[in-house]
């Protein structure tokens, strides 16, 4: 290896703080959706009365899908250019599929 190959390579520790904060950066995204999902997975009707309730499902769970989807995005640039490892793709995914079934199980008017 050259000189220049050897200046080019990031130092570990240099790798482990980039990947530490990529992480940081992934679990508040998907804090932030799994905010939202838990919430359409939580609102439930008051009674008979209460039209309200599958806008609202629908509306936590588009933003929970919405925050999720740019995740993903964030997360493939993350394991492309910083190293992450392919496992991240895992909580998005299933945060995702959760915010779809919410969405088609919201409960009728």
């Amino acid at each position: 290896m050259t000189d220049s190959e050897t200046r080019l390579r990031p130092s570990t520790g240099a790798r482990t703080a980039t990947q530490g904060v990529c992480g940081l950066v992934l679990v508040t995204l998907h804090v932030v959706g799994g905010f939202f999902v838990l919430n359409a997975l939580k609102t439930t009707s008051e009674g008979p009365w209460d039209s309200s309730v599958p806008d609202t499902v629908r509306l936590m769970a588009g933003l929970g899908l919405l925050t999720e989807v740019l995740a993903v995005a964030v997360t493939a640039a993350f394991v492309a250019l910083a190293g992450l490892r392919k496992w991240w793709f895992v909580i998005p995914a299933l945060l995702a599929m959760t915010a779809v079934a919410r969405m088609v199980l919201a409960p009728g008017t």
